[in-house]
């Protein structure tokens, strides 16, 4: 069965510079094990799937796979499906706002000139990291414990552990080797630079390190920790992918509540039919 299809590139407004992702806007039908080999046999890091949503209060249902695992939520494929399921002719049920339902549950996304930005989900852990922990991170990235400027779990998921530097430029210079977990790497811009954070994403994946391009997910729990520290002021710029010959853009916004929004630009890259 020929099925609607796009891959889109996520956090970049120009094509093959953000984190790419792809879509099957018609995913009804298809099984757990059809979904996963396909995103395999994709090789992105997220393949989605669109699905009529199973609650009145969602638009639409998105299943997210990996090459290896379906996961529950991440960023950039929430993003990157939104755009999708709009400009196939997507009508949100309130204007402005779009409900997403995922294995996570529901969540929000406001659509703004500069493209969807995410409800930031809640941290499952947060806090000091153990200063064991902190001497085999600070080795795994090679440099030393006293590099590390501040540390603390942001896990709203993966598991991360963020980590604060210097400068931008200290992250732009990490030679990492195999790191003991999810990494997230921060460094500040100086004032008046037009991002405010360099940031580096690195996860082990069968005995090596993966660096990822763009990661929606990190920049949502280190939005939450650095604006709560004191150490950013939204709205802010976060760069990501420059040592990886990318140029993500991800913007940190927070509203009213205090509550943190994750959103960027996504630009169709790819669109047609595939055969499943």
């Amino acid at each position: 069965m020929k099925r609607p299809f796009t891959q889109v590139d996520v956090f970049s407004s120009t094509p093959y510079l953000g984190n790419p992702l792809a879509v099957v806007l018609d995913g009804d039908g298809l099984s757990t094990e059809e979904m996963q080999r396909f995103a395999a046999w994709t090789n992105l890091s997220e393949t989605t799937f669109l699905l009529p949503p199973t609650t009145p209060q969602a638009d639409y249902r998105v299943r997210i796979f990996t090459p290896a695992a379906e996961l529950p939520f991440a960023g950039h494929p929430t993003l990157g499906s939104c755009h999708a399921w709009l400009e196939a002719g997507g009508e949100p049920r309130t204007d402005g706002v779009v409900v997403q339902e995922c294995g996570a549950g529901l969540v929000t996304l406001r659509l703004t000139d500069e493209g969807p930005a995410f409800h930031a989900p809640p941290l499952v852990r947060s806090g000091p990291v153990e200063e064991e922990l902190l001497e085999r991170i600070a080795a795994s990235l090679g440099i030393s414990r006293g590099d590390l400027v501040d540390a603390e779990w942001a896990d709203n998921g993966p598991g991360w552990v963020g980590v604060l530097l210097r400068d931008a430029e200290a992250v732009l210079a990490l030679r990492p080797g195999l790191v003991p977990l999810d990494v997230g790497v921060a460094g500040p811009y100086p004032e008046g630079s037009p991002y405010a954070f360099e940031v580096r994403a690195f996860f082990p994946y069968h005995g090596s390190t993966v660096e990822d391009p763009v990661t929606g997910s990190l920049n949502a729990s280190l939005g939450q920790w650095l604006l709560r520290t004191g150490r950013a002021r939204a709205p802010y710029v976060a760069s990501q992918g420059t040592a990886v010959g990318r140029a993500g853009r991800v913007r940190v916004l927070a509203d009213e509540q205090g509550d943190v929004w994750v959103g960027g630009s996504v630009v169709t890259c790819v669109s047609g039919h595939v055969d499943l």
